[in-house]
């Protein structure tokens, strides 16, 4: 495979392949619906829109949200909008091909109650922080004059690799790496772990079909938050300063999302 690449890091690639079993594709082949999917209710956009939620600090479990879909059982509005939100950006993505705007348009829908309209589906335009729970800066973003050029280099990789002819263990790769890379860009004034685990799978199923979506990858990252950031924050501390090369644990726990 040879790509020329703007922003997305190459370097590990065959070691990523190394790394990964033959038996996930053979896995990944028996993915199926849930039967519990029913009429225009998809369990696993729940799944998806649940977990994804809840590595942001959500309160929400998936019964109650379940029930709330499946069975019309109300809870106050708080409990369900902003998840219902990212369902339905998911179902968004579902049905539209992966481009810029679109990626926008998706962002706007799942932060229809975080962020103020004039925010939703822009870039942001101050400095960008990640802290941590105890008040410390744990991560600097890029600045946001560099925002929008990053970004184009992004898109344009984006594309390149969306025309590009992918082995299975190279879609795996690459859709990590645009999660990873998304995030430490940080373009967007919030919901940018949301964005970047939709583009994730989103990529996953232009690339490998709709068999893509059946991934429990937010429920595997949830149930290892604490390793999903520390193999985030492996990096280093500044945007400028990132070390790609120490992205190999990130980049592996994509694949064994793969049940």
């Amino acid at each position: 495979m040879s790509l020329s690449l703007k922003i997305i890091p190459t370097q590990l690639l065959e070691e990523f392949k190394a790394a990964v079993d033959d038996s996930v594709e053979n896995s990944f082949e028996k993915l199926h619906e849930s039967s519990l999917s029913v009429g225009d209710f998809s369990f696993y956009t729940s799944v998806s829109a649940v977990f994804s939620s809840k590595i942001e600090g959500e309160d929400i479990e998936l019964d109650s949200y379940l029930k709330h879909k499946t069975l019309g059982v109300q809870y106050q509005p708080d409990y369900t909008q902003k998840i219902d939100d990212l369902y339905n950006a998911y179902e968004f993505a579902k049905v539209n091909a992966i481009s810029a705007d679109r990626l926008m348009q998706a962002h706007t829908l799942l932060t229809k109650n975080i962020l103020q309209p004039s925010q939703q589906g822009k870039f942001r335009t101050g400095n960008m922080f990640v802290m941590t729970n105890d008040g410390r800066i744990e991560y600097v973003a890029t600045e946001p004059d560099k925002v929008s050029a990053e970004m184009e280099k992004f898109y344009t990789d984006l594309n390149s690799l969306l025309d590009a002819e992918l082995d299975f263990k190279e879609v795996f790769f690459f859709a990590s790496l645009l999660h990873l890379v998304f995030v430490k860009i940080h373009p967007l004034n919030d919901g940018n772990g949301r964005t970047a685990r939709l583009l994730e799978k989103w990529f996953l199923a232009e690339k490998l079909g709709y068999k893509a979506w059946f991934i429990e990858s937010e429920s595997n990252y949830y149930d290892n938050h604490q390793t999903y950031y520390n193999n985030i924050r492996r990096l280093g501390l500044e945007y400028d300063d990132l070390e790609y090369t120490k992205a190999l644990p990130f980049l592996l726990m994509l694949q064994s999302s793969v049940k």
